[in-house]
C-alpha cells in the first residue's frame, strides 16, 4: 500500500496578517453576541407579554357570565321594588327570573345533574346523603334532595341523593352463609 501525503492547502486568510484575522474573528464574535442578546431580549419580551395576556384572561374570564346575570339581577330588583304586587304577579316574576337564570347558566355551559329515581348511583356526580332500605336495586338513586351542577366536564356541585340499599330479610341470621340466595 502506498501512503498518500496530504499537503496543507494555503488558506485564503493566510495572505492576511494575523492581526487582521484576529480583528475579523473578534468582529464576528461581537456580531454573534449582539444577535444572541437580541434573541434573548425578544424571548423575554414575548414571555412577559404572554404572562400579561394570561393574567388578563384569568381576571376577565367571567365577564360574559356576569353580563348574562345582570338581567337576573334587574328582574329581582324590579320584583322587590313593586311592594303592591299580588302573590300571582310575584310568582310570575320569580318564574321569569328563574328562566333568565337558567338561560344564563346554559350560555355559560353549566348543566344540571338531576338523577331520576332508579338511576345508577355515580359517586363522581352524586353525593349519597342517606341509604335507605328499598325494593329498588341496591346502589340506585331513590330520591334527589338537591340538584347538582357541572361546568363542561367538571363537577361544580354533586347532586345530593338518597341511595337504595338491599332489604335485609327478616327472621334470618344476617351473619350466616346459609341464607344466601
Amino acid at each position: 500500500m502506498q501512503e498518500e501525503t496530504v499537503q496543507p492547502q494555503p488558506a485564503e486568510d493566510s495572505a492576511k496578517p494575523m492581526e487582521q484575522q484576529l480583528a475579523d474573528a473578534q468582529a464576528q464574535v461581537a456580531a454573534q453576541r449582539e444577535q444572541m442578546l437580541r434573541a434573548m431580549a425578544d424571548a423575554e419580551n414575548a414571555r412577559k407579554r404572554f404572562q400579561a395576556e394570561a393574567a388578563s384572561s384569568q381576571k376577565y374570564a367571567i365577564e360574559r357570565f356576569a353580563e348574562s346575570l345582570l338581567p337576573v339581577m334587574d328582574s329581582l330588583e324590579a320584583t322587590l321594588a313593586n311592594k303592591d304586587a299580588s302573590p300571582e304577579a310575584l310568582h310570575d316574576g320569580v318564574e321569569l327570573t328563574l328562566r333568565q337564570l337558567s338561560q344564563a347558566l346554559e350560555k355559560a355551559r353549566i348543566t344540571t345533574i338531576s338523577p331520576m329515581p332508579g338511576e345508577r348511583f355515580d359517586p363522581h356526580r352524586h353525593q349519597a346523603m342517606a341509604a335507605v332500605e328499598s325494593d329498588s336495586e341496591p346502589n340506585t338513586v331513590v330520591a334527589t334532595m338537591q340538584k347538582g351542577y357541572q361546568l363542561h366536564d367538571r363537577i361544580v356541585r354533586p347532586a345530593l341523593v338518597t341511595v337504595a340499599e338491599a332489604v335485609e330479610k327478616r327472621g334470618r341470621n344476617p351473619i350466616s352463609d346459609t341464607d344466601l340466595d
